[in-house]
């Protein structure tokens, strides 16, 4: 299990972060439906920039292990927030689902925030030897 550790803790991390990359690309090309979704669950649209900036930058910091401890405490809160802020409709099943996934995935971000990127990880090679 040791000589898998370094490569189950790359792909948790990349599966981790994909959907937020993934999203975070499609806010761009699809702004300005994103802006009103956003301002329908009493978000202001002009957010849109920094929520894009929380999903790529962060995602893709996580993705190469770069600073992954504030990455992560990053996307548990965003991921927390959007939470409450769009899927806190808890007669609607879906949505009740929704819910707890963002809390899962805040979680999973929470773990990385505990015990860092691993070793296959940008932040490995600045530390010290």
């Amino acid at each position: 299990m040791e000589t898998l550790k370094p490569w189950l803790e790359l792909a948790g991390r990349w599966l981790l972060v994909f959907m937020f990359i993934y999203s975070g690309l499609g806010k761009i090309t699809g702004y300005e439906g994103s802006a009103q979704y956003m301002q329908q669950a009493g978000v202001p649209g002009l957010l849109l920039p920094l929520v894009i900036a929380v999903e790529l930058v962060g995602g893709l910091a996580i993705a190469v292990g770069w600073r992954t401890r504030l990455a992560a405490f990053l996307l548990a809160g965003f991921s927390i927030l959007a939470a409450l802020f769009f899927h806190a409709k808890f007669d609607d099943p879906a949505q009740q689902i929704q819910f707890m996934k963002n809390l899962t995935i805040a979680g999973g971000f929470l773990l990385l925030v505990v015990h860092g990127a691993g070793t296959l990880s940008l932040d490995a090679r600045r530390r010290p030897a």
